[in-house]
């Protein structure tokens, strides 16, 4: 089953137990897939919808940020719940260890050496950790070992 089934499947089981913010987050992030899907007139696989997941996660964060600055404590806390619901259709997330690790042999194998090759470090990584990283952690990583 598809990661896209498996969130309708989710949508129709939250509106069974009557869950209505799941139902609601879920349906936002289908959407999401739909006007995707209309706009570029293509099916999406499950590493794009693993893309526009941790998009989703990316705006979510953000927000909670700016609502937890403007003190909207109620505000960010939903978006925060949000976040929760989407991110158990992403891969499991590679440990710190696991990140550095992978960020190390990568580096060693393309004989990355210098801050300067933090954009073909992350293209490389990018490919290689998939989903299973996203990008502001792979990012700091990089930079702490290109830096050393």
């Amino acid at each position: 089953m598809s990661v896209k089934e498996q969130i309708l499947n989710d949508i129709k089981e939250a509106m069974k137990n009557k869950d209505n913010f799941r139902r609601d987050t879920l349906r936002m992030v289908n959407s999401a897939f739909k006007q995707i899907e209309v706009d570029e007139r293509v099916e999406l696989s499950d590493e794009r919808i693993f893309s526009i997941l941790q998009t989703e996660i990316k705006r979510r964060n953000e927000s909670a940020t700016q609502y937890k600055a403007g003190n909207r404590d109620d505000l960010a806390q939903k978006e925060l719940e949000e976040i929760a619901i989407i991110s158990v259709y992403l891969p499991k997330q590679l440990s710190d260890n696991e990140v550095e690790d992978g960020l190390k042999a990568i580096i060693s194998k393309n004989g990355f050496a210098s801050i300067k090759d933090l954009g073909a470090l992350m293209k490389v990584a990018k490919d290689e950790f998939g989903a299973s990283c996203d990008g502001k952690r792979m990012s700091e990583f990089a930079k702490k070992l290109l830096n050393s």
